[in-house]
């Protein structure tokens, strides 16, 4: 059995969040869409630790990537997964803003 998905919230308000994400090897998040009660969700995502191999972010559409390592994208609008981890961790860092 695979280690479970550890995600800390750093910090928390109504418009913004900000959370600590560590996946573990054998974990992938299957394609779906955020679902948000109101407003426009953005998420900007830093890839701190890429595991060595599989964890590849996949995005319909995003503002913009750089190096798949620093990802901005609409999660409200756009389809978006994550491949299953086969060896390592991904540790991400997640900004999470909703605009009303």
């Amino acid at each position: 059995m695979s280690a479970k998905v550890k995600n800390r919230v750093l910090f928390h308000s109504r418009w913004l969040n900000l959370y600590l994400v560590r996946y573990p090897e054998g974990h992938k998040i299957a394609p779906h869409v955020d679902m948000v009660a109101g407003g426009k969700l953005y998420k900007l995502n830093c890839v701190l630790v890429k595991p060595r191999s599989g964890g590849e972010f996949f995005c319909e559409k995003n503002i913009f990537n750089l190096f798949g390592r620093i990802i901005l994208f609409r999660p409200d609008l756009h389809q978006h997964s994550v491949s299953r981890i086969e060896h390592g961790n991904r540790w991400l860092l997640s900004l999470a803003f909703n605009r009303h």
